[in-house]
């Protein structure tokens, strides 16, 4: 059976996502999983494909950056997937591990890719450090801090913090913040 799994990090990534599962079905996939979730949160839908798999099923993807966060991460997947008895199919290297061929071109492969997300990494660090230096680089918006003043109302009308929270899309941790800063800069 080949079994298909097609994430998305974000939801404005729907045309993707729709590639996605059109190449799966096109290959016969007779499940797929879909999920739209980062690669490093807790993806439920990847677990229970796996856990779906049976001896001698395939298990198919369209990329392996859609499958695998790091070499070791995809390390992790295929040695659960061998240990099932289910190969692996990644579509556009047209990579197959029912071959041996397609297990070395696995591995040289997933180490490309962490060689290459390392190197982006590296070059972000310089370049957000170079930005500093000139003074171009201002970091990311305090957007939590920007509705303080909101938030400090709707406390005050006696919402709780969880509450206030979800009224205004920020976290609860933020407004706790908001409430400690608030604290420190009320005279005495």
């Amino acid at each position: 059976m080949l079994v298909g799994y097609a994430r998305t990090s974000t939801l404005e990534q729907k045309a993707g996502f729709d590639s996605q599962r059109e190449a799966l079905e096109a290959v016969g996939c007779n499940r797929v999983w879909e999920e739209q979730r980062s690669s490093v949160g807790p993806r439920e839908a990847l677990s229970e494909a796996i856990s779906f798999c049976r001896e001698g099923d395939i298990f198919v993807v369209t990329k392996l950056d859609r499958l695998a966060r790091s070499v070791r991460h995809l390390g992790e997947i295929v040695e659960e997937l061998e240990h099932k008895g289910v190969d692996l199919k990644v579509l556009d290297l047209g990579l197959d591990t029912t071959r041996a061929t397609g297990k070395l071109m696995l591995n040289v492969l997933g180490s490309v890719a962490q060689f290459e997300r390392e190197m982006m990494l590296e070059r972000q660090k310089e370049g957000i450090a170079k930005a500093k230096r000139e003074g171009k680089y201002k970091g990311r918006m305090p957007t939590a801090m920007a509705k303080s003043s909101q938030a400090e109302e709707l406390l005050r009308r006696g919402l709780t913090k969880r509450q206030v929270a979800k009224e205004l899309s920020i976290s609860e941790r933020s407004v706790h913040r908001i409430v400690e800063r608030t604290k420190q800069t009320r005279p005495s």
